[in-house]
Protein backbone atom coordinates (compact mmCIF):
# COMPACT_ATOMS: atom_id res chain seq x y z
CA UNK A 1 0.00 0.00 0.00
CA UNK A 2 3.05 2.46 0.27
CA UNK A 3 2.10 3.11 -3.56
CA UNK A 4 -0.49 5.31 -1.96
CA UNK A 5 1.29 7.07 0.03
CA UNK A 6 1.77 10.56 -1.44
CA UNK A 7 5.75 11.71 -2.76
CA UNK A 8 8.03 14.24 -1.76
CA UNK A 9 6.75 16.06 -5.16
CA UNK A 10 3.42 15.25 -4.35
CA UNK A 11 3.60 16.93 -0.69
CA UNK A 12 5.19 19.85 -1.72
CA UNK A 13 2.60 20.33 -4.44
CA UNK A 14 0.14 19.81 -1.69
CA UNK A 15 2.02 22.79 0.19
CA UNK A 16 1.70 25.42 -2.41
CA UNK A 17 -2.33 24.45 -2.27
CA UNK A 18 -1.88 24.79 1.84
CA UNK A 19 -0.37 27.68 1.90
CA UNK A 20 -3.01 30.10 0.07
CA UNK A 21 -5.27 29.56 2.85
CA UNK A 22 -2.32 29.56 5.97
CA UNK A 23 1.00 29.58 6.70
CA UNK A 24 3.29 26.93 7.99
CA UNK A 25 2.19 26.19 11.98
CA UNK A 26 4.95 26.92 14.20
CA UNK A 27 6.87 23.99 16.41
CA UNK A 28 8.87 25.04 19.40
CA UNK A 29 11.24 23.36 22.03
CA UNK A 30 9.13 24.75 25.23
CA UNK A 31 11.50 24.84 28.30
CA UNK A 32 8.68 23.34 30.77
CA UNK A 33 7.71 20.49 28.50
CA UNK A 34 11.33 19.34 28.36
CA UNK A 35 11.51 19.60 31.65
CA UNK A 36 8.90 17.51 31.97
CA UNK A 37 9.23 14.85 30.01
CA UNK A 38 13.59 14.58 30.56
CA UNK A 39 14.76 15.15 27.40
CA UNK A 40 14.65 17.45 24.22
CA UNK A 41 10.98 17.82 23.21
CA UNK A 42 9.36 19.72 20.58
CA UNK A 43 5.64 20.26 20.24
CA UNK A 44 3.82 21.22 16.52
CA UNK A 45 1.04 23.25 16.69
CA UNK A 46 -1.64 22.30 14.40
CA UNK A 47 -3.97 24.06 17.10
CA UNK A 48 -2.82 26.90 15.45
CA UNK A 49 -4.75 26.49 11.92
CA UNK A 50 -7.78 28.22 11.08
CA UNK A 51 -9.90 25.97 12.09
CA UNK A 52 -8.02 24.58 15.01
CA UNK A 53 -6.44 21.63 14.31
CA UNK A 54 -4.55 19.51 11.26
CA UNK A 55 -7.20 18.34 9.52
CA UNK A 56 -7.80 21.60 7.25
CA UNK A 57 -4.91 20.55 5.27
CA UNK A 58 -5.94 17.24 4.22
CA UNK A 59 -9.77 18.88 3.43
CA UNK A 60 -7.88 22.00 1.01
CA UNK A 61 -6.04 19.13 -1.13
CA UNK A 62 -8.95 16.96 -1.24
CA UNK A 63 -11.01 19.75 -3.05
CA UNK A 64 -7.80 20.65 -5.17
CA UNK A 65 -7.83 16.92 -6.40
CA UNK A 66 -11.60 16.82 -7.25
CA UNK A 67 -11.41 19.87 -9.15
CA UNK A 68 -8.68 19.06 -10.80
CA UNK A 69 -10.36 15.69 -12.04
CA UNK A 70 -13.30 17.26 -13.49
CA UNK A 71 -16.48 19.76 -12.77
CA UNK A 72 -17.19 19.64 -8.93
CA UNK A 73 -19.96 18.26 -7.24
CA UNK A 74 -23.14 20.07 -6.45
CA UNK A 75 -22.91 18.56 -2.61
CA UNK A 76 -20.60 16.94 -0.61
CA UNK A 77 -21.21 14.79 2.34
CA UNK A 78 -19.16 12.89 5.11
CA UNK A 79 -19.46 12.13 9.05
CA UNK A 80 -16.97 13.81 11.54
CA UNK A 81 -16.50 14.12 15.35
CA UNK A 82 -15.50 17.69 14.73
CA UNK A 83 -12.71 18.02 12.89
CA UNK A 84 -12.99 16.73 9.42
CA UNK A 85 -16.22 17.91 9.11
CA UNK A 86 -14.75 21.73 9.84
CA UNK A 87 -12.04 20.82 6.94
CA UNK A 88 -14.70 19.81 4.64
CA UNK A 89 -16.92 23.36 5.26
CA UNK A 90 -14.26 24.97 4.94
CA UNK A 91 -12.59 23.78 1.69
CA UNK A 92 -16.56 23.32 0.35
CA UNK A 93 -17.24 27.03 1.05
CA UNK A 94 -14.11 27.98 -0.63
CA UNK A 95 -14.93 26.19 -3.84
CA UNK A 96 -18.18 27.49 -3.60
CA UNK A 97 -19.98 23.61 -2.81
CA UNK A 98 -22.87 22.88 -0.98
CA UNK A 99 -21.37 20.68 2.63
CA UNK A 100 -23.58 18.24 4.78
CA UNK A 101 -21.91 16.80 7.67
CA UNK A 102 -23.32 14.12 9.60
CA UNK A 103 -22.27 13.70 13.51
CA UNK A 104 -23.37 11.03 16.32
CA UNK A 105 -26.19 12.46 18.71
CA UNK A 106 -24.10 14.14 21.96
CA UNK A 107 -21.30 15.71 19.96
CA UNK A 108 -19.47 18.34 21.21
CA UNK A 109 -21.69 21.64 20.79
CA UNK A 110 -18.36 23.71 20.51
CA UNK A 111 -17.55 21.80 17.31
CA UNK A 112 -20.94 21.77 15.99
CA UNK A 113 -21.52 25.41 16.12
CA UNK A 114 -17.33 25.82 14.65
CA UNK A 115 -19.08 23.70 11.57
CA UNK A 116 -22.30 25.49 11.08
CA UNK A 117 -20.38 29.44 11.25
CA UNK A 118 -18.59 27.65 8.15
CA UNK A 119 -22.14 26.97 6.27
CA UNK A 120 -22.61 22.85 7.06
CA UNK A 121 -25.56 21.44 7.35
CA UNK A 122 -25.28 19.78 9.86
CA UNK A 123 -27.47 16.06 10.42
CA UNK A 124 -26.91 14.70 13.66
CA UNK A 125 -27.57 10.58 13.86
CA UNK A 126 -26.15 7.15 15.77
CA UNK A 127 -24.48 6.92 18.87
CA UNK A 128 -20.92 6.52 17.68
CA UNK A 129 -18.97 7.75 14.38
CA UNK A 130 -18.92 4.65 12.93
CA UNK A 131 -23.30 4.85 12.75
CA UNK A 132 -22.78 8.47 11.59
CA UNK A 133 -20.90 7.59 9.13
CA UNK A 134 -22.94 4.96 7.81
CA UNK A 135 -25.65 7.12 7.63
CA UNK A 136 -23.67 9.96 5.87
CA UNK A 137 -23.43 7.13 2.79
CA UNK A 138 -26.80 6.26 2.58
CA UNK A 139 -27.63 10.05 2.51
CA UNK A 140 -25.14 10.52 -0.12
CA UNK A 141 -26.03 7.64 -2.02
CA UNK A 142 -29.95 8.96 -1.96
CA UNK A 143 -29.20 12.26 -2.51
CA UNK A 144 -26.70 11.49 -5.50
CA UNK A 145 -23.84 13.73 -3.46
CA UNK A 146 -20.24 12.94 -3.35
CA UNK A 147 -18.98 11.02 -0.28
CA UNK A 148 -15.72 12.52 1.30
CA UNK A 149 -14.35 9.65 3.26
CA UNK A 150 -12.37 10.17 6.27
CA UNK A 151 -9.04 8.27 5.15
CA UNK A 152 -8.12 8.96 1.32
CA UNK A 153 -5.34 9.48 -0.17
CA UNK A 154 -6.16 12.83 -1.83
CA UNK A 155 -6.44 13.84 2.20
CA UNK A 156 -2.97 11.83 2.80
CA UNK A 157 -1.31 14.96 0.30
CA UNK A 158 -2.26 17.28 2.22
CA UNK A 159 -2.03 16.47 5.53
CA UNK A 160 1.77 15.34 4.76
CA UNK A 161 2.53 18.66 4.80
CA UNK A 162 2.43 19.02 8.57
CA UNK A 163 5.15 16.50 9.12
CA UNK A 164 6.87 17.19 6.39
CA UNK A 165 7.47 20.91 7.82
CA UNK A 166 8.29 19.67 11.16
CA UNK A 167 11.03 16.89 10.27
CA UNK A 168 12.38 20.13 8.05
CA UNK A 169 12.52 22.06 10.77
CA UNK A 170 13.92 19.69 13.16
CA UNK A 171 15.58 17.44 11.27
CA UNK A 172 17.13 15.84 14.67
CA UNK A 173 14.29 14.39 16.07
CA UNK A 174 14.86 10.66 16.88
CA UNK A 175 10.79 9.76 17.73
CA UNK A 176 7.48 11.20 17.56
CA UNK A 177 4.28 10.11 18.56
CA UNK A 178 0.88 10.81 16.45
CA UNK A 179 -2.35 10.39 17.70
CA UNK A 180 -4.19 7.54 15.26
CA UNK A 181 -7.90 8.57 14.72
CA UNK A 182 -9.05 7.24 11.12
CA UNK A 183 -5.03 7.05 10.68
CA UNK A 184 -4.52 9.91 8.30
CA UNK A 185 -1.77 11.90 10.69
CA UNK A 186 0.21 8.57 10.91
CA UNK A 187 0.29 7.58 7.97
CA UNK A 188 0.95 11.23 6.41
CA UNK A 189 3.64 10.77 9.37
CA UNK A 190 4.94 8.07 7.36
CA UNK A 191 5.02 9.10 4.07
CA UNK A 192 6.82 12.57 5.20
CA UNK A 193 9.37 10.25 6.44
CA UNK A 194 9.92 7.87 3.27
CA UNK A 195 9.93 11.63 1.02
CA UNK A 196 12.29 13.12 3.28
CA UNK A 197 14.53 9.82 3.41
CA UNK A 198 14.13 10.57 7.55
CA UNK A 199 15.16 7.66 9.85
CA UNK A 200 12.32 9.03 12.63
CA UNK A 201 10.71 6.74 14.29
CA UNK A 202 6.84 6.43 15.03
CA UNK A 203 4.90 6.01 17.55
CA UNK A 204 1.22 5.81 17.16
CA UNK A 205 -0.82 6.45 19.88
CA UNK A 206 -4.79 5.81 20.17
CA UNK A 207 -7.42 5.30 23.68
CA UNK A 208 -7.37 2.59 25.74
CA UNK A 209 -11.09 3.16 25.66
CA UNK A 210 -11.22 3.06 21.72
CA UNK A 211 -8.40 0.08 21.15
CA UNK A 212 -9.74 -1.04 17.21
CA UNK A 213 -6.12 0.06 15.90
CA UNK A 214 -4.18 -1.27 18.23
CA UNK A 215 -6.28 -4.32 18.28
CA UNK A 216 -6.36 -4.35 14.41
CA UNK A 217 -2.39 -3.56 14.02
CA UNK A 218 -1.49 -6.67 16.62
CA UNK A 219 -4.07 -9.01 14.51
CA UNK A 220 -3.01 -7.80 11.10
CA UNK A 221 -6.71 -7.42 10.26
CA UNK A 222 -9.66 -5.30 10.88
CA UNK A 223 -10.60 -5.93 14.61
CA UNK A 224 -13.84 -3.84 15.84
CA UNK A 225 -13.58 -2.69 19.03
CA UNK A 226 -15.68 -0.70 21.43
CA UNK A 227 -15.84 3.05 22.30
CA UNK A 228 -15.76 4.47 25.67
CA UNK A 229 -13.64 7.44 25.66
CA UNK A 230 -15.49 10.55 27.12
CA UNK A 231 -12.75 13.05 26.52
CA UNK A 232 -10.56 11.36 23.12
CA UNK A 233 -13.33 12.13 20.59
CA UNK A 234 -10.92 12.55 17.90
CA UNK A 235 -9.44 9.04 18.37
CA UNK A 236 -13.61 7.42 19.51
CA UNK A 237 -13.58 4.96 15.74
CA UNK A 238 -14.90 1.70 16.37
CA UNK A 239 -13.71 0.19 13.45
CA UNK A 240 -10.28 0.17 11.79
CA UNK A 241 -9.93 1.56 8.28
CA UNK A 242 -8.10 -1.70 6.10
CA UNK A 243 -6.18 0.75 3.88
CA UNK A 244 -5.32 2.56 6.80
CA UNK A 245 -4.36 -0.53 8.35
CA UNK A 246 -2.16 -1.57 5.40
CA UNK A 247 -0.18 1.31 5.80
CA UNK A 248 0.58 1.57 9.24
CA UNK A 249 1.90 -2.27 10.04
CA UNK A 250 4.61 -2.19 7.97
CA UNK A 251 6.14 1.67 9.40
CA UNK A 252 4.74 1.98 12.64
CA UNK A 253 7.75 1.06 15.14
CA UNK A 254 5.03 0.50 18.12
CA UNK A 255 1.62 1.53 19.27
CA UNK A 256 1.17 3.20 22.95
CA UNK A 257 -2.65 3.31 24.42
CA UNK A 258 -3.09 5.66 26.97
CA UNK A 259 -6.23 6.15 29.33
CA UNK A 260 -8.86 9.34 29.33
CA UNK A 261 -6.94 10.20 33.05
CA UNK A 262 -3.77 10.15 31.44
CA UNK A 263 -5.13 12.07 28.58
CA UNK A 264 -6.64 15.09 30.99
CA UNK A 265 -3.90 15.05 32.75
CA UNK A 266 -1.39 15.53 29.58
CA UNK A 267 -4.06 18.62 28.75
CA UNK A 268 -3.12 20.03 31.51
CA UNK A 269 0.51 19.92 31.32
CA UNK A 270 -0.05 21.19 28.18
CA UNK A 271 -1.67 24.62 29.66
CA UNK A 272 0.34 24.78 32.31
CA UNK A 273 3.83 24.25 30.24
CA UNK A 274 2.45 26.26 27.24
CA UNK A 275 -0.33 27.88 27.59
CA UNK A 276 -2.02 26.23 24.63
CA UNK A 277 -5.39 24.52 24.86
CA UNK A 278 -5.24 20.81 23.48
CA UNK A 279 -8.24 18.75 22.82
CA UNK A 280 -8.20 14.88 24.06
CA UNK A 281 -6.95 13.38 21.05
CA UNK A 282 -4.34 16.51 20.64
CA UNK A 283 -2.91 15.86 24.33
CA UNK A 284 -2.43 11.92 23.44
CA UNK A 285 1.05 12.11 22.46
CA UNK A 286 2.49 14.00 25.32
CA UNK A 287 0.51 11.39 27.17
CA UNK A 288 2.08 8.35 25.42
CA UNK A 289 5.22 9.96 25.90
CA UNK A 290 4.99 10.78 29.38
CA UNK A 291 4.18 6.63 29.83
CA UNK A 292 7.35 6.02 27.74
CA UNK A 293 9.38 8.73 29.56
CA UNK A 294 11.77 6.19 30.81
CA UNK A 295 13.14 5.55 28.11
CA UNK A 296 13.05 8.32 26.32
CA UNK A 297 16.66 9.98 27.96
CA UNK A 298 19.24 11.48 26.00
CA UNK A 299 16.39 11.60 22.62
CA UNK A 300 14.68 14.40 20.62
CA UNK A 301 11.44 13.98 20.92
CA UNK A 302 8.21 15.63 18.55
CA UNK A 303 5.20 15.56 19.70
CA UNK A 304 1.70 16.10 17.56
CA UNK A 305 -0.61 18.71 19.04
CA UNK A 306 -3.34 17.53 16.47
CA UNK A 307 -6.40 19.86 17.70
CA UNK A 308 -7.48 22.87 20.37
CA UNK A 309 -11.39 21.88 20.02
CA UNK A 310 -12.30 21.26 23.13
CA UNK A 311 -15.59 22.65 24.09
CA UNK A 312 -14.98 25.22 27.70
CA UNK A 313 -16.80 23.31 30.25
CA UNK A 314 -14.99 20.15 29.28
CA UNK A 315 -11.46 22.09 29.60
CA UNK A 316 -13.09 23.65 32.68
CA UNK A 317 -13.31 20.01 34.14
CA UNK A 318 -10.29 18.82 33.30
CA UNK A 319 -8.17 21.86 34.53
CA UNK A 320 -10.30 21.79 38.18
CA UNK A 321 -9.16 17.84 38.26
Amino acid sequence: MTHLLPSLADIEAAATVVYRDFPPTPQYRWGLLSERLGTECWLKHENHTPVGAFKIRGGLTYFDQLARRGPLPREVISATRGNHGQSMGWAARRHGVACTIVVPRGNSLEKNAAMRALGVTLVEHGDDFQEAREHALHLAQERGAHMVPSFHPDLLRGVATYWWEFLRAVPQLDVVYVPIGQGSGACSAIAAKRALGHGVRIVGVVSRHATTYADSIAAGRVIEAPVTTQLADGMACRVADQAALDMLIPHLDHVVQVSDTEVAAAMRALFTDTHNVAEGAGAAALAAALQEQGSLRGQCVGLALTGGNVDAPVFSEVLSR
